[in-house]
């Protein structure tokens, strides 16, 4: 029969048991007794015997003795079902080439993959992760992290393109950054839709963090094994070896590629994305340098996640501080209805939405973007019939809620939060549509067709531009969102159930604030009766007539007024602390104000600073007028204050030259907020001592409250961190190194020194075609490139006008051509302060010059 064909097939074909391997390396396997069992067709390729002549064989009778040690001493290391080992640079035959080796276990089979060795002096995996990883760590963002760490692959690895492909939630991809040769067409920014990379491909790149196609024309090798075993169905998952799914090459030649290979990136265990690499020409890419390229994966997965969590992180707390608010907010509230509708903003602020829903004791309260209360009254009827108690959330409204389709340019998500059971009521946050244009490469679908494969499913064979605009979905939930509305759920349930008590301790409260109330009302009543009486007797002392003393005393009670302005009508801004002392003082001596001495920086305190320390110093202005060195006509008040090393103000207050002090025999309400305001409201400290001679008070204000002050203007600034000196280079960079790690090295170095790009090239050519695709605003140029050097690029570059050094290691006998004598030349090997030191002398030519 015909088998039918439908979007599953991709999905059912069982990639992991192809029963081949690609040519570019051999498979043998092993029973627990280390005879050979399977094999490539091509192990004579390599081995110099068939298949057939090895099979029941013991592996030390067809592998050297030394090579079959180190495969031993590694089969140690195998721990869990997904672990490989890796060795290279073994001579599987006494005197033969050097291979390098991966081995895994495949169900009850070791299995051994070979490759023959590609030397490379430059190249060790450890350092050459540390140099990329050292680059990638300086961007910010995803987009340029992405866009960073595939060049950093690119150069690793050679491949004509290099790709980060991210996975949306519904299992399409996106490539979000992309560095290519120059004259490809680009693929930044296109979609892909979730079927070109089946599942069952997903899952393998969750346990096999490297794949690699070198050719995608060439023939796969089948395995062989013996009658016993089945070589068709070894797994091989873990392989590095493993041909690849027909529907794939037939996908990969579609779009020209001739080879490549793609990195895993993880996130939590989970596929987040990919780096997929293609090459126009077969291009193999040695085991040395993808071993590199897999633990640059892993690390750049680890980066990946540790950014995004810590942004997710933030939101979230946020989101806590905005909920601790409301809880202590919610208490004041009688009844649940108000104390759940009344932080509707807050709510807003809580989880990124366009407007939100409260549905509470039948009601319906509207903030923001939001379909009518009738709409919102009908969709809380379904939530209830269909998800009751859950937190509900959907991107897409029209797909769950058929009557949604009709206000989803308003509201095409929203997310759902029930707070009660009896009544429901519930919070909707609403977020609105987003039209999008989704730019995918090609239609997003596969074709179906008779291809070489057979009567089944195949890959598409357009990638030209196809653009879909997407309508009715707005912007995803995350996670985040989710776990932030399952925090405010359990929180406003609380609040209901914990109302009827707060309730009751409230009218028990009340009744006490009342009466506190009434006592600190008398009290300040008595303190302006009483300070009214003594600025009438000041005032009557010191003036000759009737209209002198009307002026006199009008000015003082303005004063009086003018500080308490102070406390209540700034609109929250930092207010100096001498202009306190000044209002305070002026209220009660007038022309006499001289009688306080203050000494001190200029500082401004933070308003709620401000406003507590005013109620202190009006309090003790108050005590020392009625019984302390302002009582009489010849006492002193003496206020310094400066800052001590952990910032804070330290404030003294002294007084002299008054009455005898007496110990007060009680404690009035006026020296009750002298002594706990501060440490209560600031968590500061004050100490308050009646000493014979004056009064002495010590308060201290944390740093958090104080600002220093310009001394010019009196507004209130931070002082700001010296201004970093301007970068010693701009624009970009040129490195001409043939060898990797010390051009690795170099990029780095340029970059911390202000180079905002480099570029790299290995050979004379690369440089002179780099110089002609964009002219370069500074060169380092190691001389001896081999079998060629690098002055014809010095050249090109002085008739550019394009400043430059060479870096050398052969000292003074460096063959530096004459009409280069003048330009600077480095020893390698060199640091950032060497280069450094090299431009300042670049920069002094040219201005002598």
């Amino acid at each position: 029969m015909k088998p039918q064909v439908d979007l599953s097939n991709c999905d059912r074909e069982p990639i992991h048991i192809p029963g081949s391997v690609q040519p570019f390396g051999f498979l043998i396997a092993l029973q627990s007794d280390f005879t050979i069992c399977m094999a490539s067709d091509n192990v004579a390729d390599y081995l110099g015997r068939d298949a057939a002549d090895i099979f029941q064989r013991p592996v030390d009778t067809v592998l050297s003795k030394a090579a079959v040690d180190a495969i031993r001493a590694r089969v140690d290391y195998l721990a869990g079902p997904d672990a490989t080992e890796r060795i290279f640079g073994v001579a599987l035959q006494d005197g033969g080439k050097l291979f390098d080796i991966a081995i895994h276990f495949s169900g009850v089979y070791l299995v051994i993959e070979a490759e023959p060795s590609v030397i490379e002096t430059d190249v060790n995996s450890g350092e050459l992760v540390r140099l990329m990883l050292g680059r990638v760590r300086k961007t910010r963002g995803i987009s340029e992290l992405a866009q960073e760490a595939a060049r950093q692959v690119t150069i690793l690895t050679g491949f004509d393109r290099v790709m980060v492909y991210r996975f949306h939630p519904d299992g399409s991809g996106e490539v979000i950054a992309e560095v290519a040769k120059a004259g490809l067409e680009t693929f930044l920014g296109l979609h892909y839709p979730a079927s070109d990379i089946p599942q069952q491909a997903r899952t393998l790149y969750t346990r096999n963090w490297i794949r690699i196609i070198a050719d995608t024309s060439a023939k796969p090798v089948p395995l062989l094994s013996t009658a016993t075993h089945s070589a068709g169905l070894l797994d091989l998952s873990m392989s590095t070896l493993r041909s690849v799914s027909p529907i794939h090459i037939e996908y990969l030649q579609n779009m020209g590629v001739a080879a490549s290979m793609s990195i895993s990136i993880l996130r939590d265990g989970k596929l987040w994305g990919l780096f997929a690499c293609h090459h126009y020409s077969p291009h193999h890419v040695s085991f040395e340098r993808r071993t590199a390229a897999e633990l640059f994966g892993q690390m750049f997965s680890w980066i990946i996640e540790t950014r995004e969590r810590e942004a997710t992180v933030a939101y979230e707390a946020r989101a806590q501080q905005i909920q601790d608010r409301l809880i202590e907010a919610a208490g004041s509230h009688e009844h649940s209805h108000r104390a759940i509708v009344d932080f509707v903003d807050e709510y807003r602020k809580m989880i990124e939405c366009d407007g939100i829903a409260i549905w509470s004791d039948g009601d319906v309260t509207l903030s923001g973007d939001t379909p009518t209360s009738a709409e919102v009254k009908d969709l809380v009827a379904f939530i209830n019939r269909t998800s009751p108690g859950r937190i509900t959330a959907s991107a897409e409204i029209g797909k769950v809620y058929a009557a949604g389709e009709s206000f989803r340019d308003r509201a095409a998500g929203f997310l759902v939060i029930p707070i009660s059971r009896v009544p429901r009521d519930c919070l909707i946050f609403f977020r609105r549509e987003v039209l999008r244009s989704v730019n995918w490469a090609g239609a997003p679908e596969k074709v179906y067709a008779s291809g070489p494969h057979g009567p089944r499913l195949t890959p598409r064979k357009s990638f030209e531009l196809w653009q879909e605009v997407v309508h009715g979905q707005s912007r995803p939930w995350t996670q985040a969102d989710l776990h932030i509305a399952e925090s405010l759920r359990i929180t406003l349930l609380e609040v209901i159930l914990q109302l009827a008590e707060l309730a009751a301790r409230e009218r028990k409260g009340a009744q006490e604030r009342q009466e506190l109330m009434i006592a600190e009302l008398n009290h300040r009543v008595r303190n302006i009766l009483s300070l009214v009486r003594g600025l009438v007797s000041q005032s009557k002392d010191s003036t000759g007539s009737v209209e002198e003393f009307a002026g006199v005393l009008g000015g003082r009670i303005q004063a009086l007024a003018r500080a308490h302005d102070q406390i209540t009508s700034l609109n929250w801004a930092p207010v100096a602390l001498k202009a306190l002392v000044e209002s305070e003082a002026g209220a009660y001596l007038g022309a006499r104000a001289g009688r306080i001495q203050m000494n001190g920086p200029e500082v401004a305190l933070d308003p709620k600073a401000f406003a507590t320390l005013a109620l202190v110093v009006h309090e003790m202005m108050t005590n020392s007028a009625k019984y302390g060195a302002l009582a009489d006509s010849t006492g002193t008040v003496e206020i310094a204050w400066k800052l001590d090393q952990s910032s804070s103000l330290v404030i003294d207050w002294k007084e002299s030259g008054g009455p005898p002090v007496q110990p007060p025999s009680r404690r009035g309400f006026g020296t009750t907020i002298i002594e706990r305001s501060i440490p209560f409201d600031l968590k500061g400290d004050a100490e308050l001592r009646f000493d014979l001679l004056g009064v002495h008070a010590r308060f201290v204000i944390p740093g958090n409250y104080v600002e220093m002050m310009t001394s010019m203007s009196g507004i209130a600034t931070r002082l700001e961190a010296e201004k970093p000196a301007p970068p010693r280079l701009s624009g970009t960079a040129l490195i001409v190194e043939d060898n990797l790690i010390i051009a690795m090295a170099a990029e780095v170095i340029l970059l911390e020194l202000g180079a905002r790009h480099v570029e790299t090239a290995a050979s004379v050519t690369q440089a002179i075609t780099a110089i002609g695709r964009s002219k370069p605003d500074f060169a380092l140029l190691d001389l001896n490139l081999g079998s060629e050097n690098s002055v014809p690029v010095a050249i090109k570059l002085r008739e550019l006008g394009v400043p430059f050094m060479f870096a050398t290691g052969y000292g003074e006998r460096a063959p530096i051509p004459d009409q280069m004598a003048d330009a600077p030349v480095i020893q390698k090997p060199y640091t950032g302060e060497v280069v450094e030191a090299a431009l300042g002398k670049l920069r002094e030519a040219a201005a002598q010059r």
